[in-house]
Order: structure tokens, then sequence, then C-alpha cells
């Protein structure tokens, strides 16, 4: 067994001065890989020996990912409309989160970003935007923009676009659940095609959580939205809610949370709705509770945990935290590793079987996950995602 350096401990709050002082200036820079000391660096880096370079990208346009950073530049690109628990809060206001995920992208995988945060919320005008800059990134990571349009924004740019495009706020938070429910169906010793699994939250994550669990071989998932569960035929389902209704609800529950909760053995809250503590009375015995709106679960573990076996949240500050961070940098470096142009469903499974085999070699009821901090994950995802993009024809 592999040890790794414990930093999960959560550590004391950070002050609001000390939060403001870090951002000061923002959190990225850019940085040289090549030296600019002298006349000779300046000929060889800038003019004239950069002109060299430029004609041999002209005459064959593939040398741009040997000679340009391109080929390891991720764009994380945001409206604005979903941030975190904040909302539509518009691009100013989000630029410090998307400098943030770009950080982690250089922290975790090792990949350079910049965020691109746009004043529209037009999905023409973005697709366009963004095929017209297509030329200065290899890939992109779409973030806390709102649903439904989400899901129009990421189809229209994975056709339009050659190379990988993911809105992780959907398929990050859907590979980490997966993993996580792989590690706590493994710490009970059971299947994952035995689980009857409730999702509240029929937004970005929620559909993408749906889907990827009935990829991986879930056969009972019932999702509920603000108006209670996806059923087909429901009055006013459109869009993704009714494609979702048509391939879910395989006992066609209808009613609200304490309907499709009776009996189950997974909730997994994707949304702000608060689930009262009665209703859990009706889980089955050794359920699992991902409780993962942030900053406020749908039900406190500590709650939780009288009526769930095993329980994880969105936080930091208790064990099993469902981060993002443990998917997206090795999903994008594997891709890019791959010269992928797709990232696709294979990848995603992937991704998360490499979570979970990171996590199975220490397994237990709080540790159904690895640390974000663990310097195999993204190793270990960029791996996967690479073998499997190898594997699939409509990958590369």
């Amino acid at each position: 067994m592999t040890i790794v350096p414990d930093r999960t401990m959560p550590a004391a709050a950070p002050s609001r001065e000390e939060i403001f002082a870090a951002h000061d200036g923002g959190k990225l820079a850019t940085g040289l890989t090549v030296p600019l000391e002298n006349a000779r660096d300046l000929a060889v880096a800038y003019t004239p020996g950069v002109a060299e370079v430029s004609r041999a990208i002209a005459a064959d346009s593939s040398l741009a990912a040997r000679y340009t950073w391109t080929n390891r530049l991720v764009a994380v690109v945001s409206d604005g409309t979903a941030v975190l628990g904040l909302g539509d809060i518009g691009p100013r206001a989000a630029l410090p989160v998307m400098e943030g995920k770009s950080a982690l992208f250089k922290s975790f995988a090792g990949l350079d970003s910049i965020p691109l945060v746009l004043d529209t919320t037009d999905v023409d005008e973005i697709v366009e935007t963004l095929v017209r800059l297509r030329p200065s990134f290899g890939a992109v990571n779409l973030e806390d923009i709102a649903a439904p349009r989400c899901f129009e924004l990421e189809r229209r740019l994975v056709d339009a676009l050659d190379c990988p495009v993911m809105h992780d706020d959907q398929h990050g938070t859907a590979i980490v659940v997966l993993a996580a429910l792989r590690g706590a169906a493994a710490v009970q010793g059971r299947e994952l095609s035995g689980l009857r699994v409730v999702i509240s939250g029929a937004g970005a994550a929620g559909v993408a959580c749906a889907r990827i669990l009935l990829a991986a071989g879930v056969p009972d998932v019932t999702v509920l939205d603000s108006r209670g569960v996806l059923v087909a035929g429901r009055e006013g389902l459109t869009g993704e809610k009714a494609a979702l209704a048509a391939v879910t609800n395989p006992r066609g529950v209808s009613g609200g949370v304490a309907e499709a909760l009776d009996g189950a053995d997974v909730f997994i809250g994707l949304s702000c709705a608060l689930l009262p503590e009665e209703l859990l009375t009706a889980i089955a015995p050794g359920a699992f509770v991902f409780a993962l709106s942030n900053p406020d679960p749908e039900v406190h573990p500590d709650v939780a945990a009288r009526h769930a076996a095993i329980v994880a949240t969105g936080r930091s500050d208790f064990p099993n935290q469902i981060n993002n961070v443990l998917a997206f940098p090795g999903v994008f470096r594997g891709a890019l590793d791959a010269g992928a142009r797709r990232i696709t469903e294979a990848m995603k499974l992937a991704a998360a079987e490499a979570i979970f085999s990171v996590a199975s070699d220490d397994l237990s009821a709080d540790k159904i996950v690895p640390s974000p901090f663990d310097p195999r994950v993204a190793p270990a995802v960029s791996a996967a995602v690479a073998a499997a993009a190898g594997r699939t024809s409509d990958a590369g």
C-alpha cells in the first residue's frame, strides 16, 4: 500500500482580510520556458528567430502543437450565470472563480489555462467567439453556465470545435460522484447493479450524474426537480428533463422526495432543496447520503449519519468530500496527451474508475474517495483517459 501525506485535515477558516489579500492583483501570471536575459536570447525567442518558426507553421499548421503552447492550453470559459452558489452574478464577478480553476489546472495537472469570461449569454455568440479563438487554445472547460442553456452550448461546441470540450459542472461532478459511489459500494461489498439511487436536482450536475450512473450499470435511478419526480408523461416536461424521464425511474414512481426515498439505497443531493430528517427514516438500511450542495448541504452530515451508513458532502471540513478537482485536471491532461478531439463517455467512465482505484488502497466509510492532494490521482486519471481515448474511434 502506498502511503501519501494526509493533507485533508481542515485548517482554520481564513479571515476576510486574508482572502482579499490573496486575490489582490489576481491569482495568475504568465511565466517563461526559455531564457530572456541578453540580445542572443531575444534573437532566439523573438525577432528575427521567431520568424523561422512562424514560416514553418505557415507551411504546416500541425507544427503549432509543438512550437506553441496551444496544445497544452485550456480555455476556462464562463458567462457568469451560475457561479458557485451565488447564481447569475455576471462575467466580471465570475472571473476570480475562473482564475482559481486555471490555478487548479496548473497545480494538479501541469496544464496552462486561461480564463475567458464572456459578456454575453447568447449561445450563438459564445459558439462563434470560441470558434474564432480556436487557434489560441487546445481544449475548452465550460464553467458556471446556467442550465438548460449549458446543455445546448456544450453540444454546439463539441460539434463546432475539433478539440476536447467539457462542461465541468456536469461531467466533472458526475465522474467524482460515480467514483464515490463505487467506493461506498465497495466498503459494503455491494454492486452498483443492486442500488436504487435518488438524485435531487435536474440541472447540469443532476442530469450528468444520472446519465453516467446509468452508463455504469445502475439500473434504478430516479431524478427529482423542484416539481417532483421526473416521470414520463408528466405535464410540462421538455428538453433534457423529458429525455431523462424516458430513461430513468423504471418503477414509475410519482410524487415528491418522500415517495422517491422510500426504500432507496442512495440519495444524491445536487440542488439547494433542504431534505427534512424525517424523510430519511424511509431509506433502506445501510444507505448512502451524498448531500453535495455548497456551502449548505441538503441535510447536515451529522443528521444524515443518524440514518445512513456512509455520508458525503461537497465540503472540505467533513469526510468524503466530492470535489471536481479529483477529475477535471486529469481528464483534460489525458485528452490532450492522447490528441483526442472529443471527451467521450468511455473516457469519463475510465476517469471514475481511476479515482476509485486510487481510493481502493485504503477504503473506509469515511474515505470513499482519495484526497484532492493525493499525488497519485491526476496521473492515474490522465493515464486512464488517454488509454480510453486510444480505444475510442470518435475521440481522435
